[in-house]
Parts: C-alpha cells; sequence; structure tokens
C-alpha cells in the first residue's frame, strides 16, 4: 500500500524533488497554488492517511506514517528528495528526517511544526484533547466541529471570511478518517525529537508567519531561528503565498545546496 501522490516532472531532471506534505484537514492540493514557483525541481504532492484520496488509509502511530512515505517515495523511484511540510505535514517530515535512513534526504523544511513535546504531563493533556476532538468529528456535524476548530488561539489572525473559506473547504473531508488520524498522530503521541533535531546531517529550516506567536516561539525554544514570513499567521503559505515561495526559493538555493 502506499499513499496517493501527484508527480510533476521538473525542468532539471537532476535536481532533487520537493516532495510535499500537507497539514491536518489539508490535501496534496494545498500546494498546487505554489507549484509553478518550483518548476525547475521535480515535485510529488502527497496525501497524508486519512486526507483527500488516501482518506480510506488508516495508521496507527507516525511510525506507520513513515513506512507508508518511504514506500510512496520508492514507488515513485524519488533518489533525491526535500521534504516540505506544514504543521502535521512538518511533524511528518521531522519523524521521518530524525530516524538515521535517509540516504536520499538532501534537506527539511517545515511550517508552523512542533518537534514533540517534553513534560509528560503536557503529552497526556494534548492526548486527552485530541481525543475529545475526535469524538466530536465522530459525532457533531463537520462544519460545526471546524467551525470551532478554527477559533482556537492558533488560528486567531484568520478573519471571518477567511474562516468561512475555509470551513467550507475542509468540510469536503471524511469526518471519521480525520478523527482516526487525529488520534494516531496527536502531538501527545509524538516522539520528543528536539535533541535529534539538532544534529541531523542535512539542513533544516524552519518558516512561520511573524503573526504565528505559539509557533514563534515553539522554533526559537528548540534552538531554531525561523524565517519569518510577513503579513501571515500560522497557515503562512495560504495567507501570503508570493512571501512564503520566494522564502522557500532562497532557502532552497542556499550555498551549497544544488541549483538550477
Amino acid at each position: 500500500m502506499i499513499l496517493h501522490a501527484v508527480f510533476r516532472e521538473g525542468r532539471d531532471a537532476n535536481l532533487p524533488c520537493l516532495v510535499w506534505l500537507h497539514g491536518f484537514l489539508g490535501c496534496q492540493q494545498e500546494w498546487q497554488p505554489l507549484s509553478d514557483n518550483f518548476t525547475d525541481w521535480p515535485q510529488l504532492h502527497i496525501d497524508l492517511p486519512g486526507h483527500g484520496k488516501s482518506a480510506d488509509i488508516s495508521v496507527e502511530n507516525f511510525q506507520h506514517v513513515d513506512e507508508l512515505l518511504r514506500k510512496t517515495l520508492v514507488s515513485y523511484n524519488i533518489l533525491k528528495y526535500w521534504l516540505i511540510g506544514y504543521s502535521l505535514g512538518g511533524r511528518v517530515g521531522i519523524y521521518h528526517a530524525c530516524q538515521g535512513e535517509n540516504a536520499g534526504l538532501q534537506g527539511l523544511i517545515v511550517e508552523g511544526s512542533h518537534p514533540g513535546l517534553a513534560d509528560e504531563n503536557t503529552r497526556a493533556e494534548r492526548q486527552s484533547s485530541d481525543r475529545r476532538w475526535a469524538q466530536r468529528l465522530r459525532t457533531a456535524p463537520l462544519k460545526d466541529v471546524l467551525a470551532d476548530w478554527y477559533q482556537q488561539p492558533v488560528f486567531h489572525s484568520l478573519n471571518d471570511e477567511q474562516r468561512r473559506e475555509l470551513i467550507a473547504l475542509r468540510s469536503q473531508n471524511n469526518a471519521l478518517s480525520l478523527a482516526a488520524m487525529l488520534e494516531a498522530t496527536s502531538l501527545g503521541n509524538q516522539p520528543n525529537l528536539q535533541a535529534a533535531l539538532q544534529q541531523l546531517p542535512q539542513p533544516f529550516y524552519y518558516i512561520c508567519g511573524e503573526w504565528d506567536d505559539k509557533f514563534r516561539a515553539v522554533a526559537q525554544s528548540s534552538g531554531q531561528t525561523p524565517h519569518l514570513i510577513t503579513a501571515a499567521g500560522h497557515n503562512a503559505h495560504r495567507e501570503n503565498p508570493a512571501a512564503f515561495s520566494a522564502c522557500l526559493l532562497n532557502l532552497l538555493r542556499k550555498p551549497g545546496e544544488e541549483t538550477p
């Protein structure tokens, strides 16, 4: 079994493939508006388990997600790649990069993602919170759950119109599949990978919106200096795609990296 994905050839086949990993509630199409800015690179847009055309794929934990990701890369014969992940996708990317079996991984770029909780009480609280959200997803109308989801403090930068757009877009998901994925990949179940991240042999970059106070603090507490996207909150690539793309292009073309 592999994850559903959409492959896009690049103008330079010698460049590593950009593997895009969306956040919770999203799908591979989330990154498509940015694709035209990266036409030199081959690209693979993946639907994570429980989402998009991978909605029928269920997983037990991060290890299971990583196994599916690795099989998917092999099936597309991707031998050199960058992982680019937002939120949940970034956490999947962090887990993958820290496993130590990544000869083809050229680098990791995450947006608004968490490397893992160190405190056991905080982990237990997050597990409990995610179980409550999952129960609501299983029992309440999806639009009602999403309306409350986007009132969480991390989404404070959204205006009412942006919230309505996201609720309409995310309402196309399968609520039961989302509930299962939320519990399986709860931050409370994720290993604490802060120390492992600091020892990665590959380049690692952290991006977040300038208004995303929570994840600016997460990055800094993890020893990272975040690359800030102006006029954007938690979902920076959606709120300011031009600035996000420019930042990403700059990181991919840093000295010592392959350039088109």
